[in-house]
């Protein structure tokens, strides 16, 4: 699922403060969330869709992942009949991406075409089973 660059920067916020100094990602009203993401399936639809925008050399072109947590906004956006669940819950972000030397450039200074942002699969917990095996 599309979501635009001030729902990311949203999400990359919250987890800046939360999460990647240490501190329990806040749930919604303030509380602490107990139980985060065990994994996040992304379907291949939504990884071809991004990987077509980036330069089509296997050694430049890819997706940039984001670790971020849904806000209660964003949350409510992506998740409506479980938003208050979702609310502080880590999560991925992905854009098209190339690299350039050892720098990841966006697609949108490649091509001069608005940034995509994309969120969503299936995620555990709420959505656990069936639970990925080797079979």
């Amino acid at each position: 699922m599309k979501i635009d660059k001030k729902d990311f920067e949203a999400m990359k916020a919250k987890y800046d403060t939360e999460v990647k100094k240490g501190k329990a990602a806040k749930g919604k009203k303030s509380g602490n969330k107990t139980n985060q993401t065990d994994w996040i399936f992304i379907d291949r639809e939504t990884l071809e869709g991004l990987l077509a925008k980036a330069d089509k050399d296997p050694k430049v072109g890819g997706i940039q992942f984001y670790f971020t947590e849904y806000t209660e906004e964003t949350a409510e956006k992506t998740h409506p009949k479980e938003g208050s669940a979702y609310c502080g819950q880590l999560t991925l972000v992905m854009r098209a991406a190339n690299l350039k030397g050892e720098k990841l450039v966006s697609v949108v200074k490649k091509r001069g075409v608005e940034d995509e942002y994309q969120n969503g699969g299936h995620q555990c917990p709420y959505h656990c089973e069936p639970y990925p095996t080797d079979n």
